[in-house]
Formats: C-alpha cells, structure tokens, sequence
C-alpha cells in the first residue's frame, strides 16, 4: 500500500481501497484484511469520539460495511462498481 496521508479529504460516496481496521483489544483474534468499496459514513457521528483516530465506514460490493482508518484509505476510481450507493437524505 502506499504511504500514509496525513489528511484525506473524503466524502459519502468516494470510492477507496485499504485495509479493515481492527480495534486494539480484538487484534488477538483478528487481523485487518483488504478492502474496497465506497465510504458511506465518516466517523462515528459523534462529536469528539473520533479525534484521534478519524476512521470512516466503507461498504463493500456485498452490502455489508467495514470499518477503516481515514489515513490508511486510497482512492479506487472503480471501487464498489454495482454496490448500491449510499445517497444523502431528502430535505
């Protein structure tokens, strides 16, 4: 994977590729694995949990959806191709 980014600007929607992030206490049992897909929610959507580690939701081609850092995600121009997109609400 290419080097780390300091501060991606990404958004609902973007297409990436990276590895599933695996929190500290679950490494024993589980290690990160390789994605790809379309980012459908940047963090968690609280205010000041996700300061110190940035980390968005990415869903896969299967519907389903992994966790990942923000600065370990690169773009993928066709990542997710025929996964449903996650649109914003109607106002």
């Amino acid at each position: 994977m290419a080097a780390r980014r300091k501060n991606p600007r990404l958004r609902v929607g973007d297409p990436v590729t990276g590895r599933t992030y695996v929190e500290p206490e679950d490494r024993g049992r589980e290690s990160p694995k390789p994605i790809t897909g379309t980012v459908s929610q940047i963090g968690s959507g609280w205010d000041g949990v996700d300061e110190g580690l940035a980390y968005v939701w990415v869903r896969l081609p299967s519907g389903r959806e992994a966790k990942a850092l923000a600065q370990e995600l690169e773009p993928a121009p066709s990542a997710g191709a025929g996964a449903p997109r996650h649109l914003p609400r109607r106002p």
